[in-house]
């Protein structure tokens, strides 16, 4: 049943051994194919760890928990981008991105991020999101259709996982169909970020121009729509600027789609290779809502979140300094055996747990129950309608090379006995 992994050497020869190499340790191969090991390293060796570069890893669930309600650890825009540069080298280049992408929600501070998170909850309802169950559904069938028609194999991020957000965010949002291809290629290099910057923020850019374009037509000539409803705040009490508003309606559409790929991803990879859990869940279909969210705590897309310190404080015993960046690793948290009952184990069934997979405090992730509800229809009707769903023999994984994220390059099923 286990699926193997590439075995790369270990890419800047860091030694794992060594406890100032725990940061370093997260780019080799070992990490890369499973870094829950290391983070149980971290959590005892030293949860509060400063990199050979100056950056702080925070792998403790009540640590990072705080940090996330805690207004020093600053998600500021300007912040960031200052905090890149000064760290020159390969990450000065990320000071650009963060930079372009404006002053959303999930790039300021209270107060504005206050105030532009109130309107875009106007728009992004909860009502809006489960209104939208049955529509996913007839998407996931449609996909798993084709997957199922054209042959006994597939790779199932390519068939189903990718495929579903973006289908589901374009209807949401209003996206024309015959303009996906082109949303498509964006959001693929999107996900390529730490890979090749360069085409990352080329397509930014065309991205922001086409989006802008959308703004102009549903002001004119508003439909039933996420970007509508957006355009419809700026006639209301603190209302969304121009730049405001598209940089929101950015945000909004793309920051779910890699994130709820993966989550179906890792989440069908979960269940594979614990066939006890597998058969639980057939067994009884309404486990799926605590499914996805252990699914989600087990082997989260979103390893780590960054934020920058705010003003000197002190924690876990180190004092962090003005103007540092600091990395919070949900998966970290995810498995804290302070917080968790037997955390390396996979229980469907598991209740209460509240795992920050989705993040914590006022920056709580606003996609996180559109990104729940296709990782319940997905996953729910992967195991209903292939119950002879195993990994292809001699199946490769391989994971991106990024220690922020968990990401699978391909999924290798076959369907039939």
């Amino acid at each position: 049943m286990n699926l193997t992994e590439t075995t790369d050497e270990t890419r800047d020869g860091a030694d794992p051994a060594r406890s100032d190499d725990l940061a370093a340790a997260l780019l080799t191969a070992e990490a890369r194919r499973d870094p829950y090991p290391l983070y149980a390293r971290m959590r005892r060796e030293d949860p509060v760890h400063r990199s050979a570069q100056g950056i702080w890893y925070l792998t403790r669930y009540a640590d990072v928990e705080s940090a996330l309600g805690d207004l020093r650890f600053s998600n500021d825009r300007d912040r960031m981008t200052r905090a890149y540069t000064a760290l020159g080298g390969d990450l000065k280049a990320f000071s650009r991105l963060t930079d372009r992408l404006g002053r959303v929600m999930s790039n300021t501070d209270p107060p504005d991020h206050a105030r532009l998170r109130k309107l875009a909850n106007r728009a992004f309802t909860a009502r809006r999101v489960e209104a939208l169950r049955g529509r996913v559904q007839e998407i996931v069938d449609r996909l798993v259709d084709e997957a199922v028609a054209a042959g006994p194999a597939m790779d199932l991020i390519e068939a189903v996982a990718s495929p579903l957000p973006l289908a589901v965010v374009c209807e949401l949002f209003g996206i024309p169909s015959e303009d996906l291809p082109r949303v498509k290629t964006w959001f693929r290099r999107f996900g390529r970020l730490s890979e090749d910057i360069d085409k990352s923020e080329a397509a930014i850019a065309d991205y922001e121009e086409y989006l802008a374009g959308l703004v102009r037509r549903r002001r004119a000539d508003p439909g039933d729509d996420l970007i509508s409803a957006l355009v419809a705040t700026q006639n209301q009490d603190d209302r969304l600027t121009d730049s405001e508003l598209l940089s929101t309606c950015f945000v909004l559409i793309t920051a779910g789609d890699e994130t709820t790929t993966h989550l179906i991803g890792n989440g069908m990879l979960a269940l594979l290779r614990h066939p006890g859990q597998l058969a639980r869940l057939r067994a009884d279909p309404t486990l799926i809502r605590p499914a996805v969210e252990e699914l989600a705590r087990y082997d989260t897309p979103t390893q780590a979140i960054v934020r920058v310190v705010a003003e000197d404080l002190t924690i876990g015993g180190r004092r962090l300094r003005e103007g540092e960046l600091v990395y919070l690793f949900l998966a970290a948290t995810n498995r804290d055996p302070e917080r968790f009952q037997d955390p390396d184990a996979l229980d469907l069934t598991r209740s209460g747990s509240r795992p920050l997979s989705f993040g914590h405090g006022p920056h709580f992730c606003l996609g996180g129950p559109l990104a729940k509800l296709q990782a319940e229809v997905a996953v729910a009707t992967l195991v209903r309608r292939l119950p002879h769903l195993r990994p292809a023999d001699c199946a490769v994984l391989d994971w991106r090379p990024n220690p922020l994220q968990r990401r699978l390059t391909a999924l290798p099923v076959t369907h039939r006995p």
